[in-house]
């Protein structure tokens, strides 16, 4: 552990293995959990959800992904590519489960998601972009916000969705990227297999409908290079 900063304390565990959570939580009422990971988010929220419970927390407050409970993963395409939403409900479920007094928001992808698959799109001479594909980038800020006021007030279970403020195709986002940065590349538009694609592509990860964030995509990315 690191020592304290303006009333923080630092303390280092590990929620893969489990080893010094009991400790990192020992007398904490709220825990806020943003430990996500594309693989294995299941394991690391069992572990945290007994060293909690052992400490009897008062509220456990955990985010989560919009379509975490409508996009299926069955076979190996599935898993490979969009697993992340399984390892997520799979998390939701042992929080929810778990006894404790909890609090789960579940939010669109974030603009740097997006900026990390457009960057590494970027390198090659031509970008894929999944055909039929449509996100509604969030800003991270603002879903912090949300979370602080949730850690805040009552354990409330699931609560509305959060999501950006516009719906993009994928391949407008690219556009835009290549369009901040001043760069030309052809985008070909890509089908991806499975009945996890086909959700995506009939909207399962939007909120349209909890479309309440504010900083769109052209505005993250003007910031970003200017």
């Amino acid at each position: 552990s690191r020592e304290a900063e303006d009333g923080i304390e630092f303390v280092t565990g590990d929620l893969a293995t489990g080893e010094g959570i009991e400790l990192a939580v020992d007398g904490t009422e709220t825990i806020v959990h943003c430990a996500g990971s594309p693989k294995g988010d299941e394991n690391k929220a069992r572990n945290l959800v007994r060293a909690a419970s052992r400490a009897g927390a008062a509220h456990l407050v955990y985010i989560s992904a919009v379509g975490a409970d409508r996009i299926p993963i069955g076979g190996r395409v599935d898993r490979a590519m969009f697993g992340y939403f399984g390892s997520k409900l799979a998390a939701e479920r042992i929080v929810a489960d778990s006894g404790l007094p909890f609090t789960t928001l579940r939010a669109t992808q974030f603009h740097e998601l997006i900026l990390t698959v457009a960057q590494q799109m970027a390198k090659l001479p031509v970008m894929p972009a999944p055909a039929g594909f449509r996100v509604q980038p969030v800003d991270a800020d603002e879903v912090a916000a949300r979370l602080v006021d949730l850690t805040l007030g009552e354990p409330a279970g699931l609560v509305p969705d959060m999501g950006g403020p516009r719906v993009y195709g994928a391949a407008d986002l690219l556009r835009g990227y290549l369009r901040a940065h001043k760069r030309r590349r052809l985008i070909v538009p890509v089908w991806l297999p499975g009945k996890a694609a086909r959700m995506f592509r009939a909207g399962a990860n939007l909120a349209p409908e909890q479309a309440v964030g504010h900083r769109t995509w052209e505005e993250f990315l003007a910031d970003l290079v200017s």
